[in-house]
């Protein structure tokens, strides 16, 4: 049996997942050894977390198992796959561990919110006051729609099933809100 271990080592990738999929124990070990180091570095790209890392490439390759026998080669490599498999998973671990979201009403505080230290004591506090009051000139549905999106992290279709309007409104309240915000914020520029 030793000699098959080796063997497999040499096998194409895409023969490695055939293997996987069918339950051959001795491909799907090998199929895992080969890309065990790649998966978890992009997983680990993503989060910066060894342990949450650890878990997405594990739900990575439990995805490519159930998912092998639709892989087709003449789309991508496995490689290409299984990374992409790897790093969506992480992407959704991250927007998993948002941090608790905030009224969107109490927008004092959630602009005065923030770690004390050197990053804080550099923060102006009329550049703070200065973007207050330009979220607050805003129009109330647009100062809602970007701190949703900027404050609480919700995605533009996450703010349209918030506010119960159209995905197309919510992206054009989060865009025409960072426009203005922009706008108002932009120093004054010297004509000369």
């Amino acid at each position: 049996m030793a000699w098959r271990a080796r063997s497999v080592d040499g096998f194409p990738d895409d023969l490695l997942l055939a293997g996987l999929a069918s339950g051959d124990s001795e491909l799907s070990v090998a199929f895992v050894r080969r890309f065990q180091s790649r998966v978890f570095g992009v997983a680990m790209a993503v989060l910066g977390d060894p342990r949450q890392a650890e878990d997405v490439a594990q739900l990575a390759f439990e995805r490519a198992w159930r998912h092998a026998a639709v892989f087709d080669p003449r789309r991508g490599s496995v490689t290409t796959w299984l990374t992409a498999i790897t790093h969506h998973l992480a992407i959704d671990a991250v927007r998993a561990r948002r941090a608790a979201p905030v009224d969107p009403m109490d927008l004092e505080e959630v602009l005065g919110a923030g770690p004390d230290g050197p990053e804080r004591a550099t923060l102006a506090a009329e550049s703070a006051a200065e973007l207050r009051a330009a979220i607050r000139a805003l129009p109330a549905e647009q100062a809602r729609a970007l701190v949703l999106a900027a404050f609480r992290g919700l995605t533009a279709r996450e703010v349209a099933e918030s506010e119960g309007i159209p995905l197309g409104t919510a992206k054009t309240r989060i865009r025409t809100a960072m426009l203005r915000l922009a706008a108002a914020l932009e120093p004054e520029r010297d004509p000369s």
